[in-house]
């Protein structure tokens, strides 16, 4: 152990004495190790993001979305399909078995929403009872849409967290009234606002329920007028079994669907388990090209460290030499020099982690990326580097350890 405190002694020292070559040595590791932590740290972060999200949509989920069409094609389309239908639903929950639950969506088109404290430019929307539990919302006060708020055509409404900010910026909402275009609606309950860094997951929107009003399905099919080719829904979401494939599941769904239709595909069919399976591809592709950059950076450390080294043991060739006659050993000058160059490497594989955690930090500051630390990537990030650095640094040893005594006290 002596003889270990007192190699890293020296080393220090010695390293110390050149203190711009070894600065410059050490930023070749810095960088590099500081590309592993950032890469690790956003490739983790954007997973778990990417994980919060489909959980947002459910993973067991399949979503039907009615297709926009400009008027001329929806007249057309119109005279083969009546787009998504209460019937649609019932065809396919009737008829396809793995199918466990479902919610349907309708949007008003809403020209006012005001309370007498503020006013709001909140979408609003007809739902039916299950529509909070398949879309994972939680409550903040009151309650939610139940089937006898649907059966009465009540006039009452659940508010998205920002919507209930505005319209009730004192925060006591339930119980107040608001007015969604002619009619006047009961806040019965409001919406916890969903903890999510985007609005959007491979093209799909998310988030969008935290500027929302939720009303009955029924009220908003008999109290709110809509464009006579628009369909009786918007979107239908279907939750299927877990052990059932969400592929198999789609084609049947899409089948049915399609068979209802008349062959006119009017609506698209979300799959969230494919888009989280998408994600994860791209930040596959993401994690090898970011690990080739640092790998690349390390690579061009450990050369570093070769080159510091081998001047090393150029300028201290007399040293060695005179080392060798009072009796080290071959061991002992290669274990100097690799000591060496375990320092260097420990000390750039340190300040590696820390810059790569600033890094991460910044790049996930302005790019709005989520990023977590995780200890992994520190200590895997700081072993290659470590690796890297003793390995690039055992040929100089080596090299250093064969001078033959004589021809080193007489170099020049």
């Amino acid at each position: 152990m002596d003889k270990f405190k007192v190699l890293m002694l020296d080393a220090i020292a010695e390293l110390a004495s050149q203190k711009l070559r070894t600065l410059l040595t050490l930023l070749g590791m810095i960088f590099g190790v500081g590309a592993v932590i950032a890469m690790l740290n956003i490739g983790d972060g954007a997973e778990k993001e990417a994980l919060k999200l489909i959980d947002s949509m459910g993973v067991n989920n399949l979503i039907i979305q009615g297709k926009q069409f400009n008027s001329d094609e929806l007249k057309e389309v119109r005279q083969d399909s009546l787009g998504l239908t209460k019937s649609d639903v019932a065809a396919i929950n009737a008829t396809l078995p793995f199918v466990t639950g479902f919610t349907v969506e309708k949007y008003i088109e809403t020209h006012s929403l005001y309370s007498q404290e503020g006013k709001s430019d909140a979408v609003a929307v007809g739902v039916n009872e299950t529509y909070f539990q398949l879309a994972n919302l939680s409550l903040s006060q009151g309650r939610v849409i139940d089937v006898n708020d649907i059966k009465k055509v009540s006039q009452v409404a659940v508010l998205g967290a920002d919507v209930a900010k505005a319209l009730f910026p004192n925060g006591q909402a339930v119980g107040q009234l608001l007015k969604l275009n002619h009619v006047w609606l009961e806040v019965i309950g409001v919406l916890q606002a969903p903890q999510l860094n985007k609005d959007e997951f491979q093209g799909v929107k998310l988030g969008g329920d935290r500027n929302r009003v939720f009303i009955p399905l029924s009220t908003s099919l008999k109290k709110f007028s809509s464009d006579k080719l628009a369909s009786e829904l918007d979107v239908i979401k279907v939750s299927i079994e877990k052990t059932y494939s969400p592929i198999l599941a789609s084609k049947a769904i899409s089948q049915l669907l399609s068979a209802r239709h008349s062959g006119v595909v009017d609506y698209d069919l979300l799959i969230p388990s494919e888009l989280l399976a998408q994600q994860e591809q791209t930040q596959q592709i993401f994690n090898i090209v970011m690990a080739c950059v640092a790998g690349i950076s390390l690579l061009v450390g450990g050369i570093g460290i070769m080159n510091i080294m081998l001047a090393n043991v150029l300028e201290r060739t007399k040293e060695i030499g005179l080392l060798r006659a009072v009796g080290a050993t071959k061991q002992d000058i290669k274990m100097q020099f690799i000591t060496e160059s375990f320092v260097i490497s420990f000390l750039g594989g340190v300040l590696g982690v820390v810059f790569g955690l600033l890094l991460s930090e910044i790049i996930g500051f302005y790019s709005q990326w989520a990023v977590t630390w995780s200890m992994s990537a520190i200590v895997l990030s700081l072993g290659i580097c470590m690796v890297v650095g003793v390995s690039f640094g055992a040929f100089p040893a080596i090299k250093a350890s064969r001078l033959n005594p004589i021809e080193a006290l007489h170099s020049d």
